[in-house]
């Protein structure tokens, strides 16, 4: 009844899912309740409210940026699969990269990307730093503090936009971020409970910080 209940919410936050991304979304429980018996990517408490703390959480992004179609999205330290997962599931037409370096969690993303069927999802153990390509965005779940994480990826962005947030950084943070940003004078902080009500989004927000191409 709570998986429901959930689903609901994603439903009426995203009224314009396909039969298949609902289908798709309602497959994530039972996904990852399984993979997390065999390897724990998701602490035993967030399993239960996986709907909640972990996909609608990775969808705050989309509320922050719609991909569009042909979007190059680098996830990085991804764990099992967040934000990544979810943001392929609400946009197919955009290619997502998802790495982390632990071989276990990509062996659960890819699990999970190939029972869904998803086709714009290629997960690797991978450093940021070792990282190839140039992305639109780079989206992320408080892997490290602000300084470092840009310093790991600050020379894959692409040089041309076509969303109407620049390119460059969307990341999922929480608490006070006074201090970890105040030496990115041009970092926007988005506030998640002003789209969902649940308590666990009351200090929680994406923050955008654009990155200049660099040849």
């Amino acid at each position: 009844m709570l998986k429901i209940k959930k689903m609901e919410e994603i439903i009426r936050q995203f009224p314009n899912l396909t039969p298949i991304q609902i289908e798709q979304f309602e497959k994530l429980q039972a996904l990852y309740e399984d993979w997390n018996s065999k390897i724990n990517v998701i602490s035993r408490k967030d399993i239960d409210e996986l709907y909640t703390r972990h996909i609608l959480h990775s969808l705050g992004i989309a509320k922050v940026q719609q991909f569009e179609k042909g979007t190059y999205i680098l996830d990085v330290g991804t764990g099992g699969g967040f934000p990544g997962i979810p943001l392929a599931i609400l946009f197919p037409e955009t290619r997502f990269y998802l790495i982390d370096v632990i071989a276990k969690k990509i062996k659960v993303v890819n699990e999970v990307a190939t029972a869904l069927g998803l086709q714009n999802v290629k997960a690797e153990q991978m450093r940021a730093e070792n990282v190839k390509g140039d992305f639109d965005f780079i989206v992320s779940r408080a892997v490290t503090n602000m300084p470092d994480f840009v310093s790991w990826v600050k020379d894959k962005i692409k040089k041309q936009n076509k969303h109407e947030l620049k390119n460059g950084i969307l990341y999922l943070k929480g608490g006070d971020l006074t201090k970890e940003l105040e030496g990115f004078p041009k970092a926007t902080e988005y506030n998640l409970s002003n789209y969902f009500k649940e308590d666990f989004f009351e200090t929680k927000k994406v923050v955008h910080l654009p990155l200049k191409f660099k040849a």
